[in-house]
């Protein structure tokens, strides 16, 4: 049986696990270990933010004498909308109320306008007709709808100078796109620092890392490499991303700097698309 993912699926399927979780006089913690699961993992679920994988479905299943029910109900992941190994940070970043988030490379894909996410998805490797990169961009702009909200999430980013200054879509469009970045600062919607190149290495060098805190559930770290990802959930590893990122922050140029560098670089992009 098809069960679409979606919050009120999820929510059901973490309802009945709480329920029998609770007949079998188990506890979170007391579960996590029978199905070598962490509590963390488990508490989301619960509470209708994650979706188990199917291994962990059929744990759930044998520990607590589901018959299979577990794997069964099992909301289905979104398909082609995401990648597969980010579709469960998409629904986490739904429940966070902090979010801080630390890129390399490219703007992350909170702050993407459309013509930056565009060339990005174009630039993959795997050939996507134009209504597939249409369909992606749309996926990231709605995601991005997070932000619409004043108060919550609070949002922090840490850039490496190199975001700023690798050129995607043309100087038109990366001019766009650091207007938009200033607009989000300049209207106290997010903070941002950035990391320079005269910093040297860092604490955060090795790669993205992206930290969510919630009201009623621990901490988890998202850090992710090329075509893989992983929620970090064990409260050492959290910690120790956790004390990477506010180290990298320590050594960032102030808000004010960073705003500086930004509005110097979109003017120059800005004169740059202007030659013929």
């Amino acid at each position: 049986m098809a069960i679409e993912d979606n919050p009120e699926s999820r929510l059901r399927y973490g309802e009945e696990l709480r329920s029998r979780r609770e007949g079998a006089g188990f506890t979170q913690e007391e579960l996590s270990v029978r199905a070598i699961m962490s509590r963390t993992h488990i508490a989301h679920i619960e509470a209708g933010r994650r979706r188990p994988t199917v291994e962990d479905a059929q744990r759930l299943d044998d520990v607590l004498g589901a018959g299979g029910l577990f794997v069964r109900f099992l909301p289905s992941k979104l398909e082609g909308q995401v990648a597969e190994h980010f579709a469960e940070v998409l629904e986490l970043e739904k429940y966070a109320t902090v979010i801080k988030a630390y890129a390399s490379q490219l703007v992350p894909g909170l702050l993407q306008t459309r013509s930056y996410a565009r060339a990005v998805f174009e630039a993959s490797p795997l050939p996507r007709t134009d209504e597939e990169c249409d369909r992606l961009v749309d996926t990231r702009l709605v995601r991005a709808r997070l932000l619409e909200n004043f108060k919550s999430p609070v949002t922090c980013f840490l850039l490496d100078e190199a975001v700023l200054r690798r050129v995607v879509a043309g100087p038109s469009a990366m001019c766009e796109q650091l207007q938009h970045i200033m607009r989000l600062v300049r209207s106290r919607r997010i903070r941002l620092h950035v990391l320079p190149f005269t910093l040297g290495c860092h604490a955060l060098s090795e790669g993205l890392v992206s930290l969510m805190w919630f009201d009623d559930l621990p901490p988890v770290a998202y850090v992710e490499a090329l075509k893989m990802g992983r929620v970090l959930e064990l409260p050492a590893a959290v910690r120790e991303c956790q004390e990477a990122y506010d180290h990298a922050m320590g050594a960032a140029m102030s808000g004010p700097q960073s705003l500086a560098l930004i509005e110097s670089l979109a003017e120059e992009y800005d004169h740059a698309a202007q030659q013929p």
